[in-house]
């Protein structure tokens, strides 16, 4: 697609976690790569991690005052109706301020407030929902929105079926030719080639839970003759960095060169945000879920679920991990038919043009 305009300007506002950042990343780059002329923006919450992480990305970030509903009853619940208000006010001042041509929600606190204004005024607006079962923001915003982008099939249960396109969702360029690292990926995690690797990966915050069994399970683990990268995250970091002195264990409090840990990785164990499972399926690798309860509307069971209901992943619920975690990992890990046959069918789920087929979209719009 050849535009004439090239200036354009754009917002892109998703953060909380890295499953709704690195898709708004993903995007920009996509686009800047296509108007170098272009004038980017991020927004986000003030207080959450994609303050940090847009700007080492080279982007421009101003902040909300915002957060979600806690679903207990609880006294943050009555600083809600007074953050929103505020974040509505400073949301119209930036987009008065900035002038987009189009305003992209990937997900997360902030994207509410900012898509909310930028429909209210006819700005072009797109939303990218990553997961099979959309939270109330996207719901409601979808009403207004221009084009929604999904991962799965069926949202047309949530939103207007004629606005809806299965993209998939963006994932880091980089995963793209994993195969072709992993010599290089075991030198820059200095592992042992005779060694299988697992990688434990429990979102970008960190997994309590997954936390607490890899830890109780490291010497069964090892004993497997296994080595293990462990991103514990950050909120567990100062817990679990002693476990840096145990033979064939590094403990990490997150790992930016993602494509090397997946390339250097034989098994995984993962949360199984939106982000992540889209990734495993361009990754290819064997995979055990062990979904987050602790989300609306269990999303992360229902996002694994499309996966293992196809035979190309095994998923753990956390409630059975002390029953079923050792049993189901010798397993996995001593058939090699097994191993071979995940990687073959979670690599047919994967959708390796989104972040492209997401830009064209947006490029419809701005181009009307």
């Amino acid at each position: 697609m050849v535009s004439t305009k090239k200036a354009y300007k754009i917002i892109l506002s998703g953060g909380g976690t890295g499953g709704h950042i690195y898709p708004a990343i993903a995007i920009a780059n996509e686009l800047k790569q296509r108007f170098p002329d272009a004038e980017f923006l991020f927004v986000g919450a003030e207080d959450r991690m994609e303050m940090d992480k847009v700007p080492q990305a080279g982007y421009q970030i101003e902040g909300l005052w915002i957060s979600g509903i806690q679903r207990e009853l609880t006294l943050k619940n009555l600083s809600f109706p007074f953050k929103l208000i505020s974040s509505l006010f400073k949301a119209r001042k930036i987009i008065n301020r900035f002038k987009p041509d189009v305003v992209i929600g990937t997900g997360g606190f902030a994207s509410g407030p900012l898509l909310q204004v930028a429909t209210s005024k006819g700005i072009p607006s797109l939303i990218q929902e990553q997961n099979s079962y959309p939270g109330i923001t996207n719901k409601l915003l979808s009403k207004k929105a221009n084009k929604i982008c999904v991962a799965y099939n069926g949202l047309e249960r949530f939103f207007p079926e004629d606005k809806i396109i299965k993209t998939g969702n963006p994932v880091r360029q980089g995963l793209l030719d994993i195969n072709s690292k992993r010599e290089e990926s075991q030198k820059v995690f200095a592992l042992e080639k005779d060694k299988k690797t697992l990688f434990v990966l429990g979102g970008s915050l960190g997994a309590r839970r997954i936390n607490e069994l890899i830890e109780k399970e490291l010497d069964f683990i090892l004993s497997l003759n296994m080595q293990v990268i462990w991103q514990c995250g950050k909120l567990y970091y100062d817990k679990y960095k002693i476990y840096n002195n145990t033979k064939h264990v590094q403990v990490h409090e997150f790992i930016n060169n993602m494509d090397f840990a997946y390339a250097a990785s034989d098994v995984i164990i993962s949360r199984a945000g939106a982000s992540s499972v889209s990734e495993l399926c361009i990754v290819g690798k064997p995979v055990i879920f062990i979904p987050s309860p602790n989300v609306a509307e269990d999303h992360q069971t229902k996002n694994a679920m499309a996966i293992v209901n196809e035979q190309a992943a095994l998923l753990i619920k956390e409630a059975d991990l002390e029953v079923d975690f050792e049993n189901k990992f010798s397993q996995l890990l001593l058939s090699v038919e097994k191993q071979k046959e995940l990687s073959k069918n979670i690599q047919k789920l994967a959708l390796v043009n989104a972040t492209k087929q997401i830009a064209d979209e947006v490029e419809k719009l701005i181009n009307k």
